[in-house]
């Protein structure tokens, strides 16, 4: 399998660079790349306006209206790693905002939980933020936004099959 990849890798290294760096795709994937960048920087700004970081931000929208989720799913879903969770849960933590609970029947894990604090602040700052992205959006027809959702979940899924996930 590592030989024939390399075979692989060879030959593709020894196309034309012009005709390499013509790829459609690659246009694709800088626009995409760029985009991302563009609303994160738009995002980030917003966020830190109301007193948080983003990863903050991330964590306590995706703790809202929720009984507490487990650590490991928490990185999961706000694509954080585990290392720099915990860090941020600590943090969190320090402002009564979070807090870690141990789940019935697995002394292992810890749930993180909004505090009521947590909840409070929850409530003002995701609706606010809802409303500064919807800015954006306001103008872009229903269909648009359902063609591009739909067209990101097809490139998704492309990578996926191709490693597996």
């Amino acid at each position: 399998m590592r030989e024939k990849i390399l075979r692989e890798t060879t030959k593709q290294s020894s196309m034309d660079l012009q005709t390499t760096a013509k790829e459609p795709f690659l246009a694709v994937l800088r626009e995409l790349a760029q985009a991302y960048h563009a609303f994160s920087a738009y995002s980030a700004a917003h966020v830190r306006q109301l007193g948080l970081t983003p990863a903050q931000f991330d964590v306590i929208a995706t703790l809202g209206n929720t009984q507490g989720i487990p650590l490991s799913e928490l990185a999961q879903k706000t694509l954080i790693t585990k290392g720099t969770l915990t860090g941020i849960i600590d943090r969190l933590e320090e402002k009564n905002l979070v807090r870690r609970e141990v789940p019935v029947g697995d002394r292992r894990s810890f749930l993180a939980v909004l505090t009521p604090a947590g909840e409070a602040l929850f409530a003002r700052v995701f609706p606010a933020h809802i409303a500064y992205l919807r800015q954006t959006f306001a103008d872009v027809d229903a269909d648009d936004l359902e063609q591009v959702r739909r067209t990101l979940r097809a490139l998704r899924g492309r990578f996926q099959v191709q490693t597996k996930i």
